[in-house]
């Protein structure tokens, strides 16, 4: 598996027991403590691996650094947060390569494994399957808020806790309770990422499905609509909602700044599941009881209308 779908992660499968994940993912800083920005990174990077079903075996540290006005002392801590994310996963770093750069930046290569017949991909969803949707909403458009004039001390906390938790136990949950398509939700936003489910496994990438989402049933981080409505919008949400809201049809009474909400360009963002319908209870009680952030049924996936989303209210 490789771009055909732009699917999270590669895999190369080894036998018929075993197939090798492989992702790397690395960005500038989205907050200023350096040890925070290194747990961020590392536990977005790792998240790819679990969007496909599969499990990291170990890192490698991809670094830019301008060592002559940050220092050794600072990307010690980035590296220190990143190693500690990779603890938590249960993996060790083992290597990687820094270059002197004029911008700092930091993230990880990943290695996985995966048995094939487990394998999650971000196609394969079928009309009926329901949609779960497993961290909350805003995380650009807060950081936006971060940088622009500060976060209080809980909404910082808030939100760096949420780009730091790992997908690891959604994504255990999703492939026991018999998930049928996955993707973790980064840059494209919701509403990208939903259009690439909504895409064949065939190589044209030929749109099959529609969706139906209910935007009551999206979760946010607290402050994010207000914050959206106030104008604290990142350049890549503007663009998510220009780009994809071509194929996506909104409920009149939806505000623009509620559709640049629901297009935020993520970091580190949760897992988007597809489940057949008679297993969405049991999924929805495997999510809450893994613990992920939120276990949010938002939508439907259907075949009356291809290619499109559906942004609806109650």
């Amino acid at each position: 598996m490789g771009t055909e779908t732009g699917d999270d992660a590669a895999v190369y499968r080894l036998d018929r027991e075993r197939g090798i994940v492989a992702t790397l993912d690395f960005f500038t800083p989205v907050v200023d403590d350096p040890f925070d920005f290194g747990r961020i990174a590392a536990a977005n990077a790792l998240s790819d691996v679990y969007a496909m079903g599969g499990r990291p075996l170990f890192a490698l540290n991809i670094v830019g650094w301008p060592m002559k006005t940050l220092g050794p002392e600072m990307l010690g801590r980035v590296l220190a947060g990143g190693a500690s994310i990779c603890h938590e996963a249960g993996i060790s770093v083992v290597g990687g390569h820094t270059v002197d750069d004029a911008e700092p930046k930091f993230g990880l290569s990943v290695t996985g494994i995966v048995a094939p017949d487990r394998i999650l991909r971000n196609v394969g969803g079928r009309p009926g399957d329901v949609l779960f949707l497993t961290k909350p909403l805003g995380s650009g458009i807060l950081v936006t808020v971060l940088k622009r004039q500060g976060l209080d001390g809980a909404t910082y906390a808030s939100v760096v806790s949420t780009m730091t938790t790992l997908n690891r136990a959604g994504a255990e949950a999703m492939v026991d309770g018999g998930a049928r398509a996955a993707t973790d939700v980064t840059g494209f936003g919701l509403l990208g990422h939903l259009a690439g489910m909504l895409r064949s496994d065939r190589p044209d990438a030929t749109a099959t499905l529609g969706v139906d989402v209910e935007f009551d049933a999206v979760p946010f981080l607290a402050g994010v609509r207000g914050a959206a409505a106030a104008g604290f919008v990142p350049g890549g949400t503007k663009n998510n909602l220009r780009y994809f809201g071509a194929q996506t049809d909104f409920d009149p009474s939806i505000p623009e700044s509620d559709r640049l909400a629901i297009a935020d360009a993520q970091t580190s963002g949760g897992l988007l599941i597809a489940c057949p319908a008679d297993r969405a209870d049991e999924m929805e009680r495997r999510l809450r009881e893994a613990g992920t952030p939120v276990a949010a049924r938002i939508g439907r996936f259907n075949d009356t209308h291809p290619g499109r989303i559906r942004i609806t209210k109650r």
